[in-house]
């Protein structure tokens, strides 16, 4: 059983479209049917993509690998009788679960609450309520890491916005980009001062002034952890992660896996990022291939000593992020879009064919 149409299981269902389902019954439990790509939410913001572009069509991949397909939440997990609770009420009962529904927002424990607040996990949701919101014609983002960097140039050039907003990026008190080297950072604060964007490296709270003047706030703080799996027995971090091993496996319960924002590796640090997430999938595939052949999983997801990012700035070009290297320009961007298209078409072929 699979909950959650997140990065890691839309690999698992490309597995088993291609290689036929490890099991005689499998089924997919999510609240929807489609998953955002949340790294070209940015280009949609800016009017690089139409909205719905950048999505992966989950039930349709789950149709074609033979999965029953579920469509509601998961709100409780009992492990001693392998079954999960829906949020319909629904039972569903499991030899072998996969746990990939994602984090939730922390930014109303963070900042506090407040009608002009978006959160950007879960990032469908937040889509929806972005598009739903009053024009605003000051807005201030929240969170220094790459995903609040890219919204803050996304929302600065946002489409059909007249007149172009000002936006404020509010890193906190880890400043802009803390995991990333100085000459990314030294490109994107030009890049922010070029475009007029001012850059407060301080922490806030929404009684704090520099929020009380926003039209809108919008939070990259990160995901927190759902209570429910921690409530159901299963093995947790002191943030409520799902503890797993290097196998994504449960060091509580060898039959549950966990993998993205929802769960946390003790064997080594991954940060929660859909990078790992994506590349994590086909070793969880692998692994609970096994593991319904009762057998010991064996594959490992080991990060590379880098991870590239490349940064939309809103205005046609991108900057790239890889260890020590920085580099800027338009072929920054159209090499982020071919990635990311090159991922959205793989799984568009599947679901057709």
């Amino acid at each position: 059983m699979l909950v959650g149409g997140g990065h890691a299981h839309v690999a698992v269902l490309a597995d088993w479209i291609e290689n036929g389902l490890p099991c005689e019954q499998a089924s997919l439990l999510t609240p929807s049917r489609t998953l955002r790509y949340s790294g070209m939410v940015p280009g949609w913001i800016a009017g690089q993509y139409q909205r719905d572009e950048g999505t992966v069509d989950v039930g349709a991949l789950a149709e074609r690998a033979g999965v029953e397909l579920v469509l509601d939440r998961c709100v409780a997990i009992d492990p001693a009788t392998s079954s999960v609770l829906t949020q319909s009420n629904g039972l569903i009962r499991y030899d072998v679960v996969s746990i990939d529904s994602g984090g939730v927002g922390r930014a109303r424990a963070v900042l506090g609450d407040d009608p002009r607040l978006l959160d950007i996990r879960p990032i469908g949701g937040f889509v929806e309520r972005l598009e739903d919101a009053p024009p605003a014609e000051r807005i201030a983002v929240v969170g220094g890491g790459a995903g609040g960097t890219e919204l803050a140039f996304a929302l600065r050039n946002r489409e059909r916005a007249s007149p172009m907003p000002e936006v404020t990026f509010i890193t906190g008190s880890p400043g802009l980009l803390p995991d990333h080297s100085s000459a990314v950072r030294a490109k994107v604060a030009a890049e922010f001062g070029r475009q007029g964007i001012e850059v407060i490296e301080k922490d806030v709270t929404i009684r704090d002034d520099l929020l009380a003047i926003a039209d809108l706030i919008v939070a990259a703080l990160g995901s927190a952890a759902p209570d429910w799996p921690g409530k159901g027995g299963l093995a947790t971090d002191r943030e409520g992660f799902i503890s797993v091993d290097a196998h994504q496996r449960s060091t509580s319960h060898p039959n549950v896996f966990a993998v993205g924002d929802v769960a946390a590796r003790t064997d080594r640090d991954i940060p929660h990022s859909g990078v790992h997430a994506v590349f994590a999938g086909p070793v969880l595939a692998a692994n609970l291939r096994a593991a319904m052949a009762g057998e010991e999983p064996r594959q490992s997801y080991i990060p590379r000593w880098n991870n590239l990012y490349l940064l939309s700035t809103g205005q046609g070009g991108a900057i790239a992020s890889y260890g020590p290297f920085a580099a800027q320009g338009r072929w920054v961007s159209r090499l982020k879009h071919w990635i990311d298209m090159r991922w959205i078409s793989k799984y568009a072929r599947l679901a057709r064919s």
